[in-house]
């Protein structure tokens, strides 16, 4: 099979690369990008003469549509704000396309992508992604769920906690802000609320979990938990419901005080000689200092805790993961959980294992059991602790 990556020089695009050229089912990998000075960071990967780079121009939908009808499936690890543009693309190549990011902005092409015979499938990454594939099956091991909250992360290894954030970048720092700014809707005594941006850092709901082998870290709410519990069929009985980022404590500390004061405006300042915003000043006056050093690695963390009833009995399904950079490619663990992820999918699609067309779901849509298998042959394990009580 032949599997395109839009976007397949940047960080997540070179670990979805590197895995599909492995691959024994990959005959080759078509590696698109807008600059492709980045291919010496991948050139020393194994199984590099399978990757044909190709430039692209991901505003064009005709380069896009021509590009994505020479592969079997593609994969979409662009800027949120061209998710549409390369949605239509496919659709009107004919072509399957597995994306990472939320999938709110591509939802009403279902009908679209079912006419033209193909499965889009986003919100395929590492989370959103592994947590909706793990949710997807844990509701299948209950017959009343009442607990489904969902917690993942990027954090520094401690020795690598040398700011005052104890935070470092392993994605796009300007996204980090773009996921501080919107609203998070919860479920709690089984009634829907919802914590808007200005108060993502100061609310009721920040806590802290104990994860194994780590410690404490802190719990921030973010994202749409409802949508997700009317999507699995369960929002009748749940009591409890959110999903939350982690990090290591003193995140929401530091960052409450500086939200109120607006330093995550959008609005340049009045009184300066150029129309420079604040979130501006912070994405450029903080990203060159929460890079990683060569010998440091992230840590993408995942935790997953479900409640519930099985055959008259409480029951309660803890799951975690934990993966860490690998340090002699360099790619980062967060890069890691979402371009393997994205591969995986893109070869279940393209070889049939995924046949149902629409807009997908990986909650719905992809296969427990295989996709798990897939992941552990990647040295990524998910941890799971079942607890019956009478």
């Amino acid at each position: 099979m032949k599997i395109a990556v839009i976007g397949g020089l940047g960080l997540q695009g070179r670990a979805a690369v590197a895995d599909l050229a492995r691959s024994e089912k990959v005959s080759e990998v078509i590696c698109a990008d807008a600059d492709l000075a980045g291919l010496e960071m991948i050139k020393d990967f194994p199984n590099f003469d399978k990757v044909r780079a190709v430039k692209i121009d991901a505003g064009s939908r005709k380069e896009l549509a021509a590009l994505l009808k020479q592969a079997d499936a593609a994969i979409d690890l662009l800027p949120i704000h061209l998710m549409e543009n390369i949605f239509n693309a496919a659709i009107e190549a004919g072509v399957s396309l597995v994306n990472t990011n939320y999938g709110k902005p591509v939802r009403h092409l279902h009908e679209a992508a079912e006419k033209a015979g193909i499965s889009l499938m986003p919100e395929c990454g590492l989370d959103p992604g592994i947590d909706l594939v793990l949710c997807g099956h844990a509701v299948t091991q209950f017959d009343e769920l009442h607990v489904l909250n969902s917690y993942c992360g990027g954090i520094p290894e401690k020795s690598a906690c040398d700011n005052p954030l104890n935070y470092k970048i392993s994605w796009n720092w300007d996204m980090v802000i773009t996921s501080q700014q919107r609203e998070s809707v919860f479920i709690k005594n089984s009634s829907v609320f919802t914590i808007p941006p200005g108060d993502q850092h100061d609310n009721e709901m920040i806590d802290q979990i104990n994860f194994p082998g780590l410690g404490n870290l802190e719990t921030v709410p973010n994202g749409n938990a409802v949508f997700y519990t009317e999507l699995l069929g369960v929002s009748d009985t749940i009591k409890h419901s959110g999903r939350y980022s982690l990090r290591w404590p003193g995140w929401c500390a530091f960052w409450a005080p500086l939200k109120k004061l607006d330093f995550f405006s959008n609005e340049p300042v009045k009184g300066l000689n150029s129309s420079v915003t604040p979130r501006q000043l912070m994405v450029k006056l903080l990203e060159p200092q929460l890079q990683y050093k060569d010998n440091e690695k992230d840590l993408a963390v995942m935790y997953n805790h479900f409640e519930g009833i099985k055959d008259g009995k409480k029951k309660i399904i803890k799951s975690s993961l934990l993966i860490e950079r690998d340090m002699k490619t360099g790619l980062f663990a967060m890069s890691l959980g979402v371009g393997y992820t994205a591969s995986i999918a893109a070869q279940m699609i393209a070889s049939g294992e995924i046949s149902r067309k629409g807009v997908l779901n990986p909650a719905a849509d992809v296969p427990y059991e295989s996709f798990m298998n897939e992941l552990a042959l990647r040295n990524i394990k998910v941890k799971e602790e079942v607890v019956l009580i009478d």
